[in-house]
């Protein structure tokens, strides 16, 4: 099943653009993984993924990852160890209801804009943007064609 029945080009491309404004704020790094199933649970999965992504090697420690599963109705929102020393337990519930409210209403686009909006706020208190950042992942939305 391509990326396309879930998200279209059109909606990638304001996900890629809202990934790259919120990042303007903090030297976190927000990245978006869809993938049509998901066999399990969803926070194993997404911890796999964020291996695989790569995303475990951002200088700061501080990338977030938002692990979607469309078909199985699952994901799961996951930041590495730099963030998770930084910020309290519950830290990912405010954006966690978000998705899950815009995914009840089959609006995921304005869903995911809207929580990397909120993560790229809320990093921005505890990993501020600073001149020598770069970005150290691409914006672009990520995708397993096959199930997991």
């Amino acid at each position: 099943m391509p990326l396309t029945d879930f998200i279209s080009t059109e909606g990638q491309q304001r996900i890629a653009r809202a990934i790259a404004l919120a990042e303007q704020h903090t030297s976190g790094e927000i990245c978006v993984h869809v993938t049509p199933k998901c066999h399990g649970d969803a926070m194993e999965t997404a911890k796999r993924k964020f291996q695989e992504l790569g995303l475990c090697n951002t200088r700061r420690r501080n990338a977030v990852l938002i692990y979607v599963a469309y078909i199985d109705r699952k994901f799961a929102i996951l930041g590495d160890s730099g963030i998770d020393k930084a910020v309290p337990h519950d830290f990912w519930h405010t954006e966690k209801e978000t998705l899950t409210r815009y995914l009840a209403d089959h609006r995921q686009v304005d869903g995911l804009c809207e929580v990397v909006r909120q993560i790229g706020d809320s990093l921005a208190a505890y990993f501020p943007a600073s001149r020598e950042d770069i970005n150290e992942l691409s914006n672009e939305v990520t995708y397993d064609e096959d199930d997991e």
